[in-house]
């Protein structure tokens, strides 16, 4: 158990299977998981809101015995099994050689930990239990955070003589019966993260990733909810499971009435097997309940990314720096001149830090060659990257650069020299020489590219040393580290290992974070392919998608924030028309979107017009004014009526101040958007609201004849009257957007009116 905030209590244990007496009923920011051992295995009874310091005699409420069934109460465990008369998805299924396939698993021990806020209250906890017969035994932790997000993971022992072959190890928890609906995600390639509801309906649903990554159509949160739940409204049950590789994820509706909600690697043919006095251990499945709506679920995730030690910003101290990447400035052209002029022009409008993308290593012209050769190519940079790097500081910025280590190019050095470095389905040898058999076949090529086997120990430690290298020779802040394909047919030796190679993929970002800690790595995978807790335990922040379009951001953006708080997200105007859409956006609405992320530009701003200029600077500064906010405040969502509109933003967590954006997606039913409301303010507080951006006559963003009269100099209003009637608005054009700066009024300026002739005192 490590976390230093908990104080563990004296172990518990049992001979095998003997009930222990207490329950265990983890309690912690309005969410509870309650616990029975009084069969001897481990009976999950509730998950979800809190059940207040008493509980009832739990012995007098076990469950009816119907016709038809099995003489006894069944069972819903820890780790739902057959051998306890549950008939839905089990969450242990493994063999001897076609032996021991139903395990018996009763409770051996129990530790349980006591902290947090309150440390009267128990919030952590460690059950072992056994199945002797089987020969196996599985130790699961669960916590609570301060927030209300729960973990839970297990460990599987294999305590016999032989091997254990693994086929899953699920972390399930029941979901409460008022819960009608599912909602997930899916996507693809510049469209991640859109949402897809279904009715819960006995039965169960499985969403599998076979990407051998996260991928682009991985649900980031599975929800279940009570019918019509919304941002802000209802009770939802939410999943995520913390892992890179393969997963499934389900809500399993089981014809007893009861549902449960759980996660596992989703693991290949023979993939684990494990060895006698061996273990293997589950990814995190972090779980959260809100009687709120999805933003009771936001803001449980987001307490715990913001309350590690290692988040960036309180790792560092530093806020997150406006960004420019020269991708879709200039792609493959690296000519010096064009790159320090970009670098010029960035630190003129408050760019922070710099990055250059791909196209600066050995025989890289294009996509198709040079993967896997991590030297500074010597025809581009005769002095190497020392020049442009000196440059970029000189003008105050941080220097990033992109890489992609975990892939090949077949056009490359690496790969002509270790052919037997190339993951497949059979193992290949190491002189390349050909012989028609199975080692011949590569999986089909994506983007021209292959994997790189890691779990090869001479590979991995080839990509070690070149990233370190180059970490050490040059002043590099920061690694846009991409991967650009599934892992299809992944083997090493002829045994499937996207595990193994997830598992060396981290372990490679572990080294190197411990051997360079003041380098931030951003996790990009052709966008969004790789967006999960796995990762961004060992990463800055994540690429939400490859598309800059503004208005497809609007989505991609808004869902993946459910989980990842906007610090974490890169966000980026792009150029006027979008390079992945072909879309056309005026800068504003550009700005407007890559504001509730981490800010910055990917876009040639060598040539604005003075007028754009002076826009984007603007814009910058804005960010900058209120990013401390930004990236530290309550995200609220409202459930806008009208589908054409869309209102977020932030809110600070003593109700001071709040940004919000109102935007325009489309053409709207209605010739008026109406009253707005702004909510999560504190209610009996007077606030002060204006519009910040873009300027109330700016004739691009709106479509009416006269606007509402507040948004020539702002108004005054409680939170109450904000959130319940709401303000009318702008006709906003279809694809634009407003900022909305609100700040609580002082007693000295709600006193200020009575001097003033009725009017507030502002404060800039």
């Amino acid at each position: 158990m490590n976390n230093p905030d908990l104080t563990l209590a004296a172990e518990t244990r049992s001979p095998l299977g003997a009930p222990h007496r207490e329950p265990l009923y983890l309690r912690r920011s309005g969410t509870s998981l309650l616990i029975d051992f009084s069969t001897g295995e481990a009976a999950m009874l509730h998950f979800g809101a809190d059940l207040g310091p008493a509980l009832p005699d739990l012995s007098l409420l076990g469950d009816a015995v119907p016709h038809s069934a099995l003489d006894v109460p069944v069972t819903l465990g820890l780790i739902p099994q057959a051998s306890s008369g549950w008939r839905g998805r089990p969450g242990l299924r493994g063999h001897r050689n076609g032996q021991a396939f139903s395990a018996r698993l009763r409770v051996v021990s129990v530790e349980r930990s006591r902290g947090g806020r309150s440390a009267g209250e128990e919030c952590s906890a460690a059950i072992t239990q056994a199945d002797p017969d089987a020969g196996v035994s599985v130790h699961t932790e669960i916590r609570i955070n301060d927030g209300g997000l729960l973990q839970i993971r297990h460990r599987l022992d294999n305590d016999g003589a032989g091997p254990y072959s693994l086929d899953e190890l699920a972390a399930v928890l029941p979901v409460g019966r008022a819960a009608t609906e599912i909602l997930d995600l899916t996507g693809r390639w510049c469209r991640e993260s859109h949402p897809q509801r279904l009715p819960l309906h006995q039965g169960t649903w499985v969403r599998s990733g076979r990407h051998g990554r996260t991928g682009h159509d991985a649900s980031l949160l599975l929800a279940a909810g009570t019918p019509g739940f919304g941002n802000r409204h209802g009770q939802v049950w939410a999943v995520h499971l913390g892992w890179s590789g393969n997963h499934e994820s389900f809500v399993d509706a089981t014809a007893d009435g009861r549902t449960v909600m759980g996660a596992s690697e989703l693991l290949g043919a023979g993939e684990i097997s494990v060895a006698a006095n061996a273990s293997y251990e589950t990814p995190w499945l972090f779980a959260a309940y809100s009687a709120a709506g999805l933003d009771g679920i936001s803001d449980a995730f987001y307490t715990w990314f913001r309350g590690r030690p290692h988040h960036p910003g309180v790792r560092s101290g530093k806020a997150r720096p406006v960004v420019l990447n020269v991708w879709e400035a200039v792609y493959f052209d690296h000519r010096m001149p064009v790159l320090l002029d970009l670098a010029e022009s960035a630190a003129r409008l408050g760019v922070e830090r710099y990055v250059l993308d791909d196209g600066w290593f050995r025989g890289r012209r294009n996509d198709q060659a040079g993967l896997g050769d991590w030297y500074v190519d010597e025809d581009l940079w005769p002095g190497g990257l020392a020049p442009l790097i000196a440059a970029v500081t000189g003008h105050g910025m941080e220097f990033g650069l992109w890489v992609e280590p975990e892939m090949v190019n077949e056009d490359s050095d690496l790969a002509r020299a270790h052919p037997d470095w190339i993951a497949g389905p059979a193992p290949r040898p190491a002189d390349g020489g050909a012989g028609g058999g199975p080692a011949d076949r590569l999986p089909e090529p994506w983007r021209h590219q292959q994997v790189l086997d890691l779990v090869n120990p001479e590979a991995w430690q080839y990509i070690f040393d070149r990233l370190d290298a180059l970490l050490s020779e040059y002043r590099i802040s920061y690694l846009k580290w991409d991967q650009n394909r599934d892992l299809t047919e992944m083997g090493h030796a002829g045994r499937p290992s996207v595990h193994a190679q997830t598992r060396a993929v981290y372990r490679l970002l572990d080294e190197l974070r411990l051997a360079h800690p003041d380098v931030e790595i951003e996790s990009c995978s052709s966008g969004g392919a790789r967006v999960d807790l796995g990762i961004l335990e060992r990463t800055d922040r994540i690429w939400a998608s490859d598309c800059n379009d503004a208005l497809e951001r609007q989505t991609i953006q808004r869902w993946t924030g459910v989980v990842v708080p906007p610090e974490l997200v890169g966000s980026h105007i792009g150029p006027t028309t979008s390079h992945t859409t072909a879309r056309t956006h005026d800068l504003s609405f550009r700005a407007i979107t890559a504001m509730f992320g981490h800010f910055g530009l990917e876009w040639d701003v060598r040539h604005l017009a003075d007028s754009e200029r002076t826009e984007l600077a603007a814009a910058i500064a804005l960010f900058k004014q209120y990013r401390p906010l930004l990236h530290s405040g309550r995200m609220v969502r409202a459930d806008e009526p009208d589908p054409a509109l869309r209102l977020h933003g932030v809110v600070s967590h003593d109700g001071g101040e709040a940004l919000y954006a109102l935007v325009s997606l489309a053409t709207s039913f209605a010739e008026l958007p109406g009253r707005v409301c702004l909510p999560g303010l504190l209610p009996d507080a007077a606030y002060w609201v204006e519009a910040v951006f873009p300027a109330a006559d700016d004739r691009r963003a709106f479509l009416q004849a006269a606007p509402p009269a507040w948004l020539a100099g702002g108004v005054e209003a409680t939170g109450r009257f904000l959130a319940e009637s709401g303000l009318p608005m702008p006709v906003l054009n279809p694809e634009h957007g407003l900022l909305l700066a609100v700040r609580r009024v002082t007693a000295a300026e709600a006193a200020a009116p009575a001097a003033t002739g009725g009017q507030p005192v502002r404060k800039s």
